[in-house]
């Protein structure tokens, strides 16, 4: 089915997924929420925050489970990058990347917005959130990590993506995505990959490939080598 997709850049808003348990990241995330952790002195939800605002974002929304409080203390209602906070709170456990946007959409409204996951590093330069013609999202790929060798997705010429077997490159955990995508959902936990093949599979992903720097801090092994480049300079100036 085809759907009017209507992009506006009136007030463009991100959600940043901040609500994981953060699991292999422990003992530090027993007393820390992972988007918290810092990396070159500065926690990683941060970085996020400092380049959304860069590419014009001024509205956000914060999923927070695990040690929520932590997070709505530290950024509070967002003046202080000059930006307006909302959070979307959740269970004990989290309600997934899926649930999680799906229980957040009354306070993201009725136009495309950015995602981004909390636990991810990377020198991508966002833009305003506008979706292509006849899209209901659109992925930011990567190359593959060395942890995920074997990639998510194809990113066909032309810029559409689809499940297909091929030469697959790895899902950022960055994208932009139309409320559209979620009709039909209903409350609870679910991921969003399902949703995003359904919608593959009716030509309505398009996506592009990010070659620069992007780390997903999954373990306090890619943390502290996070930490090193970006205090030597190396991620920095990538």
């Amino acid at each position: 089915m085809q759907h009017d997709v209507v992009n506006s850049t009136a007030s463009p808003l991100a959600m940043i997924l901040a609500a994981g348990r953060g699991e292999r990241m422990r003992p530090l995330t027993d007393q820390t929420p992972k988007p918290l952790l810092k990396v070159a002195g500065k926690p990683l939800i941060v970085y996020h925050l400092e380049s959304l605002v860069e590419a014009g974002i001024r509205r956000f929304v914060i999923n927070h489970a695990h040690l929520g409080e932590q997070i709505v203390d530290y950024l509070g209602d967002g003046s202080r990058w000059r930006v307006e906070i909302r959070y979307s709170a959740e269970p004990e456990g989290a309600l997934e990347t899926g649930g999680g946007i799906f229980n957040a959409l009354p306070l993201l409204g009725p136009e495309p917005f950015w995602v981004v996951n909390g636990d991810i590093w990377t020198d991508y330069r966002f833009r305003l959130p506008v979706l292509p013609a006849g899209s209901l999202a659109h992925l930011v790929l990567v190359n593959n990590p060395p942890h995920h060798p074997d990639g998510d997705f194809l990113l066909r010429p032309g810029g559409r993506v689809d499940d297909a077997d091929g030469e697959r490159l790895t899902y950022s955990g960055i994208g932009i995505y139309h409320p559209a995508l979620f009709d039909g959902c209903s409350g609870g936990a679910f991921p969003l990959a399902p949703l995003l093949r359904d919608a593959m599979q009716r030509g309505e992903v398009s996506g592009e490939h990010h070659a620069g720097r992007w780390f997903d801090i999954g373990t306090p092994q890619r943390l502290a080598e996070l930490d090193i480049l970006l205090r030597s300079g190396d991620a920095a100036g990538a």
